[in-house]
């Protein structure tokens, strides 16, 4: 006979108090899981992989990318068997992004000095330029890193809206119509217009890690993502190779990679406090990268003016001084626009205690020359003088190449030049455009082979050319097209 074993209450009370406070904890600790993914919701920042990059993406990085006599193995070999490698690259990358690590063996970079003109003297340091190097694994890496980096630009809009260096959408000639258009309304309002062009020295050598890190993760960029990109800056190094001798490698405790593809992107970041602050005195600017250019207008009989571009001024320079950067005054240009050129504003502006004469014609603005009435002509002589100089040396060609070669070599030398920033040409005299609408007609009858009377209309039709003011028309109507369609350049 078996016997019931009577149950014991205040066991099943210690029990059911316990399965309470089981219950309770994990009620505790869904809620607390929920306020974190409240909190990650909300607060905008990019933590890599966010997404592992495919082959149809990985593949153009491969085909695009050189970098001569770095690696163990030649560019061209790895880009021919790029199709067999792909599982091996997307595993390095992959590992790259998720430990938050930069490999060491991609940091450092050969510098090769290259002349600057074969006119210019050797022996002088200053006469080259140098040219940074880096692994091409390394670029590879950069590409996949960049393309994550600018979508989550673009998404936050982080950016200064006056930015166009290194912008999809943008370029100079973006830059130098914003800057021009403005420039021109002034002057139909009557304002005298200081357009002061900054010199900046070595400007991506000297920025400072820790600023720009801090700067990267005030824009939301944290977790793996920010270790991996202060692996990137930290720890580099370069050499100097001339013909067959390379020296000791130096280490890089400043400044963003030359050469690099990140590179860019990181200088717009860094320089982004500085449209603030000139724009906090009512002065205009535009900047492309490294080349900032303010512009202040004001009535000519104005007394407020001189102060507040002095002012304005003195900012740029202790923001400057703050990041690291060094603004050259004795660089620095300052054009004077206005209608009557013979009108003097009676104050030069003043930087750093060195006082900036006004000039009627700026010696370079991306690429352009302009002057105090904004007419173009040096611009447009200067232009068409380099473009006749290659179109002699192309004619000695004609003989050694099939049409197709000399069209080629006539686009190269001759148009590009004649296409470079040709929106600013809309609305300018005919007699200014009439110098490179000659040029024109004289590559045309080049590649035609026709006599120096025939008329040119039929001439470009065969040549599907547009004649120099409808060229620029079309680049004004793309450019807007663009403006409006897709968003860039804003």
């Amino acid at each position: 006979m078996v016997q019931r074993v009577s149950s014991n209450p205040l066991l099943l009370l210690l029990l059911l108090l316990l399965l309470l406070l089981l219950l309770l904890l994990l009620l505790l600790l869904l809620l607390l899981l929920l306020l974190i993914i409240i909190i990650i919701a909300q607060w905008p920042t990019i933590v890599w992989p966010s997404n592992s990059p495919k082959y149809r993406e990985l593949a153009p990085c491969l085909k695009s990318l050189g970098t001569p006599g770095l690696d163990p193995c030649p560019t061209w070999l790895i880009k021919l068997a790029r199709g067999g490698l792909v599982d091996w690259f997307l595993r390095m990358i992959n590992a790259s992004l998720e430990q938050g690590l930069f490999p060491s063996s991609l940091k450092q970079a050969t510098i090769r000095p290259i002349l600057k003109k074969a006119s210019l003297d050797s022996s002088i340091l200053l006469n080259y330029r140098p040219i940074s190097n880096l692994p091409f694994l390394g670029k590879v890496l950069e590409r996949v890193v960049a393309s994550q980096l600018q979508g989550f630009l673009d998404d936050t809009d982080y950016l200064d809206p006056f930015q166009s260096g290194f912008r999809p959408g943008h370029g100079t000639e973006t830059a130098l119509v914003a800057l021009v258009d403005d420039l021109r309304r002034e002057l139909d309002r009557g304002s005298v217009t200081l357009l002061v062009l900054l010199d900046i020295s070595a400007a991506f050598d000297t920025i400072d890690h820790g600023l720009l890190l801090g700067r990267l993760s005030g824009m939301g960029l944290g977790g793996t993502a920010l270790q991996w990109l202060q692996s990137f800056l930290e720890g580099r190094s370069q050499m100097v190779k001339l013909g067959d001798t390379c020296s000791d490698p130096w280490p890089l405790t400043c400044g963003v990679p030359q050469g690099s593809i990140l590179s860019p992107m990181l200088f717009n970041i860094y320089m982004k406090p500085l449209g603030e602050v000139i724009r906090g005195f009512g002065v205009g600017c535009h900047l492309y990268a490294d080349d900032t250019q303010l512009h202040y207008s004001f009535p000519p009989a104005s007394k407020e003016a001189p102060r507040i571009l002095d002012q304005c001024l003195a900012a740029v320079m202790g923001w400057m001084r703050a990041n690291k950067l060094k603004l050259n005054p004795d660089k620095t240009e300052v054009l004077q626009v206005s209608r009557s050129t013979d009108r003097g504003i009676g104050w030069p502006p003043v930087l750093d205690g060195v006082t900036l004469p006004l000039k009627a014609q700026v010696h370079c603005s991306l690429g352009v020359l302009l002057d105090s009435s904004l007419s173009l002509d040096a611009q447009v002589s200067a232009v068409a003088g380099r473009a006749f100089a290659q179109l002699k040396l192309v004619r000695q060609l004609r003989p050694y190449l099939e049409k197709s070669g000399l069209t080629t070599v006539v686009h190269a030398l001759v148009t590009s030049r004649m296409d470079y920033c040709n929106a600013l040409y809309v609305g300018l005299p005919l007699k200014t455009v009439r110098k490179l609408q000659l040029v024109q007609r004289s590559a045309a009858r080049l590649l035609t082979g026709a006599a120096y009377r025939e008329r040119s209309t039929p001439l470009f039709k065969q040549l599907h050319w547009l004649p120099i003011i409808f060229r620029a028309q079309f680049k004004v109507q793309v450019i807007t097209y663009k403006a409006l369609n897709q968003g860039s350049p804003n």
